[in-house]
């Protein structure tokens, strides 16, 4: 859940790669998953879709006992908004969920007024920041 993500646990991420486009998407879930490489798309074993992963740089260690890295890994369940809007998360977002605008390799991003579901927030629009919603 990106709200147990720490910022060290991420800070050997290099690139952060999208298989979609993300400024279709108001959210999308994040994890970090226990993998065999510090590069390339990652296997993918739950419900709906993966929309990106990160790729970590070289100096990433792998874990002593498992010999595994962990990598983020973005995704969508099948009832997210994008798929039902009307659905179980048309005015809300999941726990793990974030604005993918947001993200950036070493930084877990945060939720915003467009992935909660609501219209940008009056200091939004003065700053003259537009999100899709």
């Amino acid at each position: 859940m990106s709200a147990l993500i720490e910022g060290d646990e991420i800070s050997q991420e290099a690139d952060l790669v999208w298989l979609e486009d993300i400024d279709a998407l108001d959210y999308v879930r994040q994890s970090l998953d226990r993998l065999p490489t510090r590069r390339g798309r990652p296997a993918y074993h739950r419900d709906g879709r993966m929309v990106g992963f990160a790729v970590l740089g070289p100096q990433a260690k792998a874990s002593r006992s498992s010999g595994t890295f962990r990598r983020r890994v973005f995704w969508l369940l099948p009832h997210d908004r994008d798929s039902d809007p009307a659905g179980l998360y048309a005015s809300s977002a999941p726990a793990e969920a974030v604005d993918p605008r947001t993200l950036a390799p070493g930084s877990k991003g945060y939720k915003t007024e467009c992935s909660e579901g609501g219209p940008p927030s009056r200091a939004m629009r003065e700053m003259g920041i537009t999100l899709p919603l």
